[in-house]
């Protein structure tokens, strides 16, 4: 049998090391000998002998916070040996190698898996909640090891060495030491007074020094203004 289906680039990628690597573009590959954490649903084939165990968000406290705050990420551990293949959507897959010191913010939406040896929580989003397409808070991992993220399209990322200004909801994960905030980004005036808008009412703001990742689509927002400021007072408490 023969067509380009199978050519070398479709075929399954081995290694001799186990982990994390691209099967390509839009697919990771985990060479599992031990466990990992995956997004629940994203698994999309696997060999060997693999078991999957659904954990919410991650324990009881992510969990709690999960549900207040509408961010998080639902989690499935993945254990045994074998090769298991995730994706999600069709969306570009991206690999970070996180060492200790390191911290990355992330919107909850855009995690694929993560090493078990990285520690996973969910923090408020400094000055600039109420913009953030994954509400008032984004899911923070340290530690070290490896964390797939997804992206739509293929990403630019921004060396914070100058003001730098992103629609929230085109914003896939920074440096989690940057300073955020909330830019207007539209003037008010008698075209706004009337109903011209630039459709680009306000910006998230990063200062400091690192790095964002900027997606070329912008996310829905998961949940109304309203609903975000109730949730996020409601969270305050717990997560001070």
């Amino acid at each position: 049998m023969r067509s380009e289906l199978f050519s070398a680039e479709n075929l399954e990628k081995e290694s001799a090391q186990p982990g994390m690597r691209l099967q390509n573009s839009k697919m990771l590959k985990i060479e599992l000998n031990g466990e990992a954490m995956a997004r629940v649903g994203s698994m999309v084939a696997y060999q060997g002998n693999v078991q999957f165990q659904a954990l919410g968000s991650g324990g009881l406290g992510k969990f709690l916070k999960q549900k207040l705050t509408g961010e998080g990420v639902p989690l499935m551990k993945v254990t045994g040996q074998g090769d298991v293949f995730l994706a999600e959507l069709a969306k570009d897959v991206h690999i970070i190698d996180l060492e200790p010191g390191d911290a990355l913010s992330i919107n909850g939406s855009s995690v694929l898996a993560f090493d078990s040896t990285l520690q996973y929580d969910i923090r408020m989003v400094g000055g600039a909640g109420m913009a953030s397409s994954s509400g008032l808070f984004n899911c923070v991992f340290s530690g070290y090891g490896r964390i797939a993220i997804t992206t739509k399209g293929t990403p630019v990322v921004l060396n914070v060495d100058a003001p730098t200004y992103v629609d929230p909801q085109a914003a896939v994960c920074w440096s989690a030491n940057l300073q955020t905030g909330y830019h207007r980004a539209e003037q008010l005036g008698l075209g706004t007074l009337l109903g011209r808008r630039t459709g680009e009412s306000f910006t998230m703001s990063f200062a400091g020094q690192g790095f964002v990742v900027v997606q070329p689509s912008e996310e829905p927002p998961a949940l109304g203004s309203g609903q975000q400021q109730q949730e996020g007072g409601l969270l305050g408490g717990l997560l001070s």
